[in-house]
């Protein structure tokens, strides 16, 4: 499947003179970051609201679908293309279509920093909304799944209900998680961190000590 390069518009530079120093890659704001200012952990004053509903809709179009088929999807992609679709594509559309999922409706900010979706669905569990037992059997078949498609589809089940609690996650870290996906070893190491996160009890200084580039932070301030 290809996708037309202007899906991807923030992956090109502006040019530089011979003599002035090559700054790098410009810095990616991915969606989930265009409105909101995280260091106050609110929106930004131009959207009080956080994004438009119509926004949202257009990514919660890509849900199920392969990344590059949904054409209203292509104006927030971020993940540098020449055409074909990529792994870091692939998983920015899922989290992206997983993201206008959860922020529909809601008032607060669904993305958070330093919170992995292990500790969302850990603070999802001790909420004490939805049976237990049936959360651990959703969990388990999310963390079981192979593909990204598959975990994909596991996980469109689990957000309404993080929606339900107003309970956020970190985004760009999901994001990194769908991309290792692919690699047997490196869906290990993310199972694993997930399990951790989910299962096992921390208390919350230690939570915010742990917090890192595999770890999870606590998913409630």
């Amino acid at each position: 499947m290809s996708i037309p390069p202007q899906a991807a518009p923030n992956s090109a530079t502006a040019p530089h003179s011979a003599t002035a120093p090559d700054p790098g890659p410009a810095r990616v704001t991915r969606y989930w970051h265009r409105y909101l200012d995280t260091r106050k952990g609110s929106w930004y004053r131009f959207a009080p609201t956080g994004p438009p509903g119509e926004e949202l809709a257009d990514l919660r179009a890509g849900l199920g679908q392969e990344a590059g088929t949904v054409p209203a999807m292509w104006p927030y992609y971020t993940s540098p293309t020449d055409g074909d679709v990529t792994r870091e594509l692939e998983a920015e559309h899922g989290a992206l279509a997983l993201y206008g999922l959860h922020q529909q409706s809601q008032q607060r900010p669904m993305h958070k920093p330093q919170v992995g979706l292990g500790s969302a669905l850990r603070s999802l569990r001790v909420a004490d909304r939805f049976s237990p037992e049936a959360l651990d059997r959703r969990v388990a078949a999310a963390v079981n799944a192979t593909s990204v498609p598959a975990l994909l589809y596991r996980l469109r089940g689990l957000v309404p209900q993080l929606r339900a609690e107003g309970i956020a996650m970190d985004y760009d870290r999901l994001m990194r998680d769908l991309e290792r996906w692919t690699h047997p070893e490196q869906r290990q190491r993310v199972r694993r961190t997930w399990g951790l996160a989910y299962h096992v009890w921390k208390p919350a200084a230690e939570d915010t000590e742990a917090a890192g580039t595999d770890g999870e932070g606590p998913a409630r301030s």
